[in-house]
């Protein structure tokens, strides 16, 4: 047996928890820069306000009931997600991570010592408890007929939030299945819903009732698991560990248009900072240094202008001395004069578990020494005591994203930690 558990309205939830003052109040999390709706809780949903609706229009908007807006906080976010982390690894000898606000666990057994509700309820007071977020849960033979059973628990209240679906009760399992759309199975989507819907495949139920076979040959071998595990055939098992990435990304709209050249090459020293610190998370090496810069698409009154450029390194590098060094010849590359530009990132690729390569007899180049030893104290400074950055990004560039509605983060940072007053 599996269990899902997911944080209900997540980022919505988080900025609750250290406001009490927001309890039953309409709260929202706008995404980078301040730009579109990315979460609402139920209350927000109940004024109308939808996923991806634009800032600078909500905010012109008379609603009937006050709409608190944050700018996401993403430091705070996943500090909370390991907290949750923990309190299910508590309950359950494996867990498995699978989004920030969403973790599936290794529920064998619980049956023989309790019913897989009274687990569920227990998963959802501990949680609540020690953190102060909300979980549903749903349990299931198998992945994807534990994150049906979980989207039951929402879609349904009379389920308290916790609902499994046992191999000891098949007539439960038909009818949710026969209630769920097609576009709400896990892995499905709108795009191939659609498909399926040309077929008569409308509902989970007719998923699962279709011929493995012919699925796989019109579809894809991940929809073929995906009918067998929806009649209780466990296809997709837990990951101790995610899979090692294959590109890493760091990219960010600016807070004003950029037309400087040193601003630029400020915004690509952080942003390679910053992928240098994900690259060593994932202890991986890598050897090709993308970086593109752009204009707004948006704009009617300038010419669009984007560009890409890429430098491959002689040696697998996670030393972010020689990302910035990289980077900053495929900026020089792209770079052109005279446009606004609107958004920069940087892209690592090829990536490799080991820095050792055959190096050549006469390259020039060499691996600088003791670099492993300088991004370990770095990482750990950063970690822990403060901040250590490279000069080349500058101090406070006017260029930031917009985080004008930013909540404090409560517990990652000593000067944010709420202050509790007894009267």
């Amino acid at each position: 047996m599996f269990g899902l558990a997911d944080v209900n309205a997540f980022y919505a939830s988080c900025e609750q928890v250290f406001r009490p003052d927001l309890r039953g109040k309409a709260v929202a999390v706008v995404s980078n820069n301040d730009g579109c709706i990315i979460a609402r809780n139920r209350a927000a949903k109940a004024l109308g306000l939808k996923m991806g609706d634009p800032w600078f229009k909500i905010k012109e908007q008379h609603f009937r009931e006050k709409i608190y807006i944050f700018s996401s906080n993403y430091e705070l976010y996943h500090s909370m997600s390991q907290r949750v982390m923990a309190c299910l690894e508590a309950l359950s000898p494996r867990v498995e991570q699978y989004s920030i606000d969403e973790m599936f666990l290794d529920a064998r057994g619980i049956g023989t010592c309790m019913r897989y509700e009274d687990f569920g309820r227990q998963l959802r007071e501990r949680v609540l408890r020690l953190t102060g977020l909300t979980i549903g849960v749903g349990l299931g033979s198998s992945k994807t007929l534990a994150k049906s059973a979980q989207w039951a628990s929402k879609e349904w209240p009379q389920f308290g939030g916790v609902l499994a679906l046992t191999p000891e009760n098949p007539a439960r399992t038909r009818k949710l299945l026969s209630l769920q759309p097609a576009e709400e199975i896990w892995g499905v989507g709108r795009r191939i819903s659609k498909k399926l819907s040309l077929l008569g495949i409308d509902t989970a139920l007719d998923l699962s009732r279709a011929n493995p076979a012919f699925i796989r040959k019109n579809f894809s071998v991940v929809l073929e698991r995906t009918c067998r595990e929806l009649n209780g055939e466990s296809c997709i098992s837990l990951e101790d560990a995610p899979p090692a990435k294959q590109q890493i990304v760091c990219s960010r709209s600016f807070g004003k248009r950029i037309t400087e050249y040193e601003s630029m090459r400020q915004a690509v020293c952080q942003y390679a900072e910053r992928a240098g610190e994900k690259l060593r998370q994932e202890k991986q090496y890598c050897r090709y240094i993308s970086v593109f810069i752009k204009t707004s698409p948006f704009n009617p009154d300038e010419v669009y202008y984007g560009n890409v450029a890429s430098e491959k390194l002689a040696f697998p590098t996670c030393d972010t001395r020689d990302i910035i060094a990289a980077a900053m010849k495929a900026l020089d590359t792209v770079w052109i004069a005279g446009h606004r530009y609107a958004k920069a990132g940087i892209m690592l690729n090829d990536f490799t578990p080991s820095g050792v390569t055959q190096l050549g007899l006469f390259d020039e180049h060499q691996p600088r020494p003791g670099s492993e030893q300088l991004m370990k104290v770095m990482d750990s400074i950063n970690n822990s005591l403060g901040s250590v950055w490279f000069a080349g990004r500058g101090i406070a560039p006017d260029w930031q994203m917009k985080r004008e509605m930013l909540s404090p983060a409560y517990t990652t940072r000593w000067k944010d930690i709420p202050v509790a007053r007894l009267g």
